[in-house]
């Protein structure tokens, strides 16, 4: 028998109105924006390089990818702006995502050699644990497109304690069932060499791999040994004396055709329960997310209005609805799996957070996954709200995000301050998949908030001091700090440091968190009733 569907929600936003038609032209920027950073990292090392790379015979890691994937299936890159606003290039040198190969849904890692040989680098690193991340805790198989000269070496002090988590994680992953075919098209040196070796089934192109812990020159220097590549670490070599290639592939074309088979045969089975055949869309007009957040983050909205046009059917079953109204909370679907969707309208109070955590506990019950919908100031301030128990309601909140167990999946939709951040399950709380709107801002608190209460501090220190207070002094440091703050707290920020995993179009977010949903449930989709000690 099919679930009762969800009472459709209603829509109150006006997009004849100034606010709306100014809100949806200032996402439209952001939007040119990230979309001009996307076409910087797809570009790789440049024409030149690229067109090296062809010349060689070779193909670029996305045409790779393109020819790994099933035939018009979706692929959903993770953390694209990887290296944004950091010493390294835009996108890492380094491509993760998730797609279907063979009808197994997995995570894909690719080297582009176009970068800088295909060299890691800090941003590489992180984005290859995040998405390595993505594949253990949704128990989906690893596809390795390698093709790399090894650690960047003028970074080597960034990037080789960190770098052998990947090793621990493809072994870890391997013993609990979740394997990793590997794929490489060119060197696979020192470190690296043991991505193949670590993974379940290798795949070596001939004439083109080079797997090997030290090349000519390191075995020159180190044994005295003259030898060349080929008796180091080649393809044939390894398939026909060493045992490490289990394919030998006569070119790439053939190398990644061979990824499928192996890939189609792993026997993987999904773990979570199958969502509902032909979900009906929303009611109401995705294009429209471009106007729902208000420019200025300050100024309300209603969360109803984005869960009106992601959810299916813009079905929505409200829980509390009059009790603790700044948090909205309730059971929707989406592309026909069951979510309990969470999303602010504002600031939380004690009502609010005694609400999420009910609801978390309700929906750890009924093995419900969690969607929040983060747009949150933090939790409220002042001698009122400290007497009636706001750190301890806030606290329970946060102990049931913190130990609850079906999976999560955030969203980004404005403002992410504060403690705020965390009773919504922010990075540190590890939800399965974190996407922000363009719009998205995140700190500690606002940037005029945070000069400001540092200045207050400043004029203290004097006064009590028994010191003159220097205003210009003061108001100089106040609008650099706010010029810091704006910058560090962007989305730009902070998808270039890997805190989420991609700035996403809102008309996008249907289908986005459909495709992370989809893949939580490859494993298990089960609650808990263990939750830490809090106060009542």
């Amino acid at each position: 028998m099919s679930p009762a569907p969800h009472p459709v929600l209603p829509s109150a936003l006006d997009t004849a109105s100034a606010q709306y038609r100014a809100s949806r032209a200032h996402m439209s920027t952001l939007l040119d924006e990230i979309a001009a950073e996307q076409a910087a990292a797809l570009a790789g090392g440049g024409e030149k390089y690229t067109a090296r790379h062809r010349e060689r015979g070779k193909l670029p890691v996305r045409e790779r990818i393109d020819l790994l994937l099933d035939e018009h299936s979706p692929f959903l890159e993770l953390s694209p702006l990887a290296g944004w606003g950091t010493a390294d290039p835009v996108g890492s040198g380094f491509v993760t995502g998730i797609g279907t190969v063979s009808g197994v849904q997995c995570v894909i890692l690719a080297n582009d050699p176009t970068v800088r040989g295909g060299s890691r680098n800090p941003s590489s690193m992180l984005r290859m644990l995040r998405a390595l991340d993505i594949a253990e805790s949704n128990r989906l198989p690893v596809v390795n497109l390698t093709e790399s000269g090894g650690a960047d070496l003028d970074r080597q002090a960034e990037i080789f304690v960190p770098g052998g988590e990947q090793f621990a994680r493809l072994t870890r992953m391997s013993a609990a069932g979740i394997p990793s075919v590997t794929v490489v098209f060119g060197p696979s040196t020192a470190g690296g060499a043991y991505v193949p070796g670590m993974s379940d089934y290798t795949i070596l192109v001939e004439d083109r791999a080079r797997v090997y812990l030290g090349g000519p020159p390191l075995v020159k220097m180190a044994t005295g040994e003259e030898a060349d590549e080929e008796e180091l670490g080649g393809a044939a070599m390894h398939a026909r004396l060493s045992g490490l290639a289990d394919f030998l592939a006569a070119d790439e074309t053939d190398a990644l055709a061979t990824a499928r088979r192996v890939v189609g045969q792993l026997g993987v089975r999904r773990m979570g329960p199958t969502p509902l055949p032909s979900p009906e869309p929303p009611k109401h007009n995705a294009e429209e997310l471009l106007g729902v957040v208000p420019a200025d983050l300050r100024t309300p909205m209603d969360v109803r209005e984005v869960i009106a046009r992601i959810t299916d059917g813009s079905g929505f079953t409200e829980f509390k609805p009059e009790y603790g109204p700044k948090l909205v909370t309730g059971w929707a679907r989406l592309h026909g799996y069951p979510v309990g969707v969470i999303g602010n309208n504002g600031v939380l109070f004690s009502e609010e957070a005694q609400k999420g955590a009910q609801f978390i506990h309700a929906c750890n019950r009924s093995d419900t996954p969690l969607l929040f919908l983060q747009n949150i100031t933090g939790f409220m301030v002042g001698t009122r709200y400290e007497q009636g128990g706001i750190i301890k309601d806030g606290a329970a909140l946060i102990n049931a995000v913190t130990n609850s167990a079906v999976p999560h999946l955030t969203l980004m939709v404005g403002a992410s301050y504060g403690a705020g951040n965390y009773a919504m399950s922010g990075r540190a709380f590890r939800p399965r998949f974190l996407f922000t709107w363009p719009n998205h801002r995140i700190a500690v608190m606002g940037p005029k908030q945070l000069s400001g209460v540092l200045s207050i501090v400043r004029r203290n220190a004097s006064a009590a001091g028994g010191r003159p207070f220097d205003e210009a002094a003061d108001a100089e440091r106040r609008a650099a700090l706010e010029a810091k703050v704006e910058r560090e707290s962007s989305a730009l920020y902070a998808t270039g440091h890997v805190w989420d995993d991609g700035v996403i179009d809102p008309r996008h977010t249907r289908d986005v968190l459909g495709i992370a949903l989809s893949a939580t449930h490859a494993a298990e989709v089960r609650g808990t009733t263990a939750y830490g000690a809090h106060r009542h």
